[in-house]
């Protein structure tokens, strides 16, 4: 009787926690994206109005903090690993609440990319959701619940640049970041009150110097293989984004309404990885994380190489609803597949590593592709980013042909 009313307990925190970090992650990731059609303007606010310094000083700011971010994911991991991941998502949401009020405080340019570096250094609660679901879940649900996750994390980048265009019509610039400082804060109070972190099961070498280090990873030619991964499917899955609005124009041979048109093909491509997240998950944890990880690189790889045949404004938008669908079985799946190869007391670091992999790829992923549409055409992004994802998928067969039985185990 009391092992069945454990079990039921331990069910109910983990999707309460499951619950509390996909909120939390929402609106983190709202204060996170808020910035970006506002950051221009506030830029110009601070002083600066050279357009081409306007460009250049926006560019910094924003690099700023996935650069902070991808250098400590690791060492929260880490921390995590140690101390606990409650304290870290408490740590991220209360850092973040304070830095974005500060961000609304700038005086200059230097303090704004200041605080953005900061936003970076202290953040990390999506990152961190990822690793305290994909520790505490059971195995046999984690793909669904790093599904479910995942579409948190992608609402909260739709609605972040809703909201902050909105708030700075409304209440203006810096009004908009006070009010998310405020947001986040929300976010702090219901981790702090609502999270329960699961005890770990071990012994007392959970504790010890070997605890949380690489060195107690098993595996670590398949966790190397799927982190490299990773980078290459975050690499396809964001060069695309930045050169849509000129895509859109190139396809209507207007400017008129690009914008518009922009912001609804790239709603469609976000709506389609929420709808799928939770579903294509459910489907991993029925069949196998790897299958569906295969189905949904060889059906993104079909649909990436349409688009570079698509010739009109309406086919291209449904491909890319399409394409979000096949996006949406991927990194809840590669995570489950990287949790499923890791001790308990490493999960934080190697997840953390994990994170920084998919910074390499959304930093690099956009340059790549703003070159080579500058040069060859938009058209041409398309087909490479197709390459990408079927380099992807020869990786991840490799990945199901070499490790099947340390998977299996």
């Amino acid at each position: 009787m009391t092992s069945l009313r454990s079990a039921s307990d331990t069910s109910e925190i983990w999707r309460r926690n499951l619950l509390v970090c996909a909120l939390g992650s929402f609106t983190t990731i709202i204060g996170m994206t808020l910035i970006l059609p506002i950051l221009p303007l506030y830029v110009r606010d601070l002083g600066v109005e050279d357009p081409a310094a306007v460009t250049l000083w926006s560019g910094i700011a924003y690099a700023a903090t996935f650069l902070t971010a991808a250098l400590t994911a690791p060492l929260w991991g880490y921390l995590g690993d140690r101390f606990g991941r409650k304290p870290m998502l408490i740590r991220a949401s209360l850092g973040m609440a304070v830095a974005m009020s500060l961000i609304g405080l700038a005086q200059d340019v230097t303090q704004l990319v200041l605080l953005r570096l900061l936003v970076g250094l202290l953040g990390g609660y999506a990152s961190g959701s990822t690793i305290l679901v994909a520790a505490q879940t059971p195995k046999d649900r984690s793909a669904w619940a790093l599904g479910v996750l995942s579409s948190a994390i992608m609402a909260g980048t739709i609605a972040g640049p809703l909201i902050g265009g909105t708030l700075a019509q409304t209440i203006g610039v810096q009004g908009a970041f006070l009010a998310t400082g405020g947001l986040i804060f929300l976010a702090f109070l219901g981790t702090t009150l609502f999270l329960k972190e699961i005890p770990r099961q071990g012994s007392k070498s959970a504790k010890s110097k070997r605890s949380g280090s690489w060195a107690a990873v098993p595996q670590k030619p398949a966790v190397l293989a799927l982190l490299s991964l990773s980078t290459l499917l975050m690499f396809a899955t964001i060069s695309v984004e930045p050169i849509i609005a000129e895509h859109v124009r190139t396809l209507t041979g207007t400017t008129d309404n690009t914008a518009i048109y922009a912001a609804v093909v790239f709603s469609l491509t976000a709506f389609g990885t929420i709808l799928s997240g939770p579903n294509l998950g459910r489907l991993a944890d029925r069949i196998g994380h790897l299958q569906v990880l295969t189905m949904s690189l060889i059906a993104a790889t079909l649909l990436l190489a349409a688009q570079y045949f698509a010739d009109d404004l309406i086919t291209f938008a449904i491909l890319r609803f399409l394409t979000g669908i096949a996006l949406g079985g991927i990194t809840p799946t590669v995570v489950a597949t990287i949790r499923r190869l890791l001790p308990d007391t490493s999960v934080g670091l190697v997840l953390g590593y994990n994170v920084s992999a998919q910074y390499i790829g959304q930093v690099a992923g956009p340059i790549l592709a703003g070159w080579l549409g500058g040069t060859t055409g938009t058209n041409a992004v398309f087909l490479a980013t197709a390459l990408v994802t079927a380099l992807g998928l020869i990786t991840a067969i490799a990945i199901r042909r070499h490790f099947t039985h340390q998977l299996a185990k």
